[in-house]
C-alpha cells in the first residue's frame, strides 16, 4: 500500500505544485471544470503509456515534446487567460500520468483479477495521495497569491527538477539509436537524473517548505495588523484573515510533512528487504554430527543455525516444526533451488522467500521442489535431540556464497595465511588444505601421506584446486 502512495507522489507532486502556480495569476477556476479536466488527462495520459508502442524512436519523440511543451508552459505563465489555464493543467497532469502508467510494478495493484483486499488497500492509498496532491495544490497557489514574488522562482525551480529526468532519458536514448557516443560522462548523467524519483519528493517538499518560510513575515504583519486595530468590525476582519492565514500555512506545513514521512518510511523500511534472523553457529561433536537440544527447536518458530565448512563457507540451515499438536520437524537449508542462498524468514505464521516474496506452505518444508528449501538428507531426531551428520552439510557447501576468514597453516612449510588469501587448496582424507605457493600444493599433491596423520592418509578422497 505504501509504495503506490509514494510513487503517485513521486509522479504527480511536482505537476501538481506547477498546476498550482499555473492558476496563482490567473481567475479561480470552477471546481466542476477543473475536476472534469484531471480526470480526463489522467485517463488519456494512463491510456497512452499503456497503448503506445515501446520503441525507442516513439520514446525519444515523446521525450521532445515534454521538453518543448514545459518550455512552453513557462512561456504562457504571463497569460492570465482561464482556458489557457485549463489547457495547461490537463496536459501536465496527462504528461504525469504518461509516466506513471509506464512502471511495471503498477500490475501488482492486485495480485489476481479479481476485487480483493489487497486491490482495496492499494486503490485507497492512490485515492489518499490523489487527495493529498489536491490540497498541495491549492494550499500553493492560495499562498503564492500573497507572495507573487514567490512565483516565478518556484515554477523556474520545478520545471528544471522535471526537465533534468527528460533530459537523461533523451540523453540515454539518443545513445542507443547512436546518435550520440557512448561516453562515460554520459553515463553518468543518465545515471544521476533518471534514478532520481525519490528525490522528487523531498525537493518538491523542501520548495514547499522555502515558500512557507517566506510567508513567516507576512504571517506576522497580520499577526501585529489586529492588534493595533481599535474598531471592533475592523478588529474581527483582521483576526480572520490572520486565522484563515494561519490555518493555511499549518495545513500546507502537514502535507509537506507527510509527504516527507511516507517518503522516508518507504526508503528506510518499507523498501528494505526482510533481515535474516541471527544464526546460531553449530559444530560438529566428537560423533562428527551436530547435536540441537529438541527443546530448543519445538516451538513452531524458525530456527536458522549456521555451520561453517573446513574451506570457510558459511552453510545455513532451519529447523522448524511443521504442526502445532506434534513434533514433525522440517529440517532444510537456507537456500532455494530457484532463488539462490537469499534465505526465508518467518512474518507472523508464515515463512517468505526473501529473493521472490513467495510464502511458504509450513507443513511443506522438508519436501523438494518449486520455491521450497532445499531439503537436508539423513537427520535423525528423539525424545530429546536433533542430529545431523557432517556428509548431510557438506552436501549444501555449493548453495552458499559467504565465506568466513579462517586462520590455517600450510602442511608442507608450516607457514600461516588465512582461507581466502591461500593461492591454492586440495582436499584429501576428509579434509581441505591449503597452501602459500605452487610449490608446496604440487610437493602435497605428489605425495600427500608425507604431510598428514596416517589416518587421514587412508582415505582415497582427494580433490585439488
Amino acid at each position: 500500500m505504501n509504495y503506490f502512495f509514494v510513487t503517485a507522489l513521486q509522479a504527480f507532486l511536482p505537476v501538481t505544485l506547477l498546476c498550482g502556480l499555473n492558476w496563482a495569476n490567473r481567475p479561480a477556476p470552477s471546481v466542476r471544470a477543473l475536476v472534469w479536466v484531471n480526470l480526463l488527462a489522467l485517463a488519456a495520459g494512463t491510456l497512452a503509456g499503456v497503448r503506445l508502442p515501446g520503441g525507442q524512436s516513439v520514446q525519444l519523440t515523446l521525450v521532445f515534446l515534454q521538453l518543448a511543451g514545459l518550455v512552453v508552459f513557462l512561456a504562457c505563465q504571463f497569460s492570465v487567460s482561464a482556458r489557457v489555464g485549463y489547457c495547461w493543467q490537463g496536459l501536465l497532469v496527462a504528461g504525469a500520468a504518461l509516466h506513471w502508467s509506464n512502471d511495471p510494478n503498477l500490475s501488482a495493484l492486485t495480485p489476481t483479477g479479481v476485487i480483493n483486499t489487497d486491490l482495496l488497500l492499494n486503490l485507497s492509498a492512490v485515492v489518499l495521495a490523489v487527495a493529498l496532491l489536491a490540497l498541495c495544490a491549492v494550499l500553493t497557489a492560495m499562498l503564492v497569491k500573497r507572495l507573487p514574488a514567490w512565483r516565478w522562482p518556484l515554477l523556474l525551480a520545478l520545471a528544471l527538477l522535471l526537465l533534468l529526468p527528460l533530459c537523461g532519458q533523451a540523453t540515454l536514448l539518443l545513445m542507443k539509436l547512436d546518435v550520440l557516443g557512448l561516453t562515460k560522462p554520459r553515463l553518468s548523467f543518465v545515471s544521476n537524473v533518471t534514478n532520481s524519483n525519490p528525490w522528487l519528493n523531498y525537493i518538491s517538499a523542501l520548495l514547499m517548505a522555502a515558500l512557507l518560510a517566506g510567508f513567516i513575515a507576512p504571517l506576522l504583519r497580520l499577526r501585529g495588523g489586529y492588534r493595533h486595530q481599535v474598531e471592533p468590525i475592523a478588529r474581527r476582519k483582521a483576526i480572520a484573515r490572520y486565522r484563515n492565514a494561519r490555518r493555511t500555512a499549518a495545513t500546507l506545513l502537514a502535507a509537506l510533512l507527510v509527504v516527507v514521512a511516507a517518503q522516508l518510511y518507504w526508503d528506510l523500511v518499507a523498501s528494505q528487504p526482510p533481515r535474516l534472523s541471527e544464526a546460531v553457529p553449530v559444530t560438529l561433536g566428537a560423533d562428527g554430527q551436530v547435536h540441537i537440544p529438541l527443546e530448543q527447536v519445538r516451538d513452531g518458530k524458525l530456527h536458522r543455525f549456521v555451520w561453517v565448512a573446513e574451506d570457510g563457507k558459511a552453510v545455513r540451515f532451519l529447523v522448524i516444526n511443521r504442526y502445532p499438536d506434534r513434533l514433525r520437524l522440517g529440517v532444510v537449508f537456507d537456500a532455494c533451488l530457484l532463488c539462490g542462498d537469499q534465505g526465508y524468514v518467518m512474518e507472523g505464521n508464515q515463512v517468505v522467500c526473501v529473493a521472490c516474496g513467495v510464502h511458504i506452505f509450513i507443513p511443506s518444508i522438508g519436501k523438494a521442489g518449486g520455491c521450497n528449501p532445499i531439503p537436508i538428507d539423513n537427520w535423525r531426531n528423539d525424545d530429546h535431540e536433533l542430529t545431523i551428520g557432517k556428509a548431510a552439510l557438506v552436501a549444501g557447501v555449493n548453495y552458499f556464497t559467504t565465506v568466513l576468514t579462517l586462520q590455517v597453516t600450510d602442511p608442507v612449510d608450516g607457514s600461516k595465511l588465512t582461507n581466502v588469501s591461500a593461492s591454492h587448496k586440495y582436499s584429501y582424507g576428509g579434509k581441505m588444505y591449503f597452501f602459500a605457493s605452487e610449490d608446496t600444493y604440487n610437493r602435497f599433491r605428489a605425495q600427500p601421506a608425507q604431510f598428514v596423520p596416517a589416518t587421514a592418509a587412508g582415505s582415497d578422497e582427494a580433490e585439488g584446486e
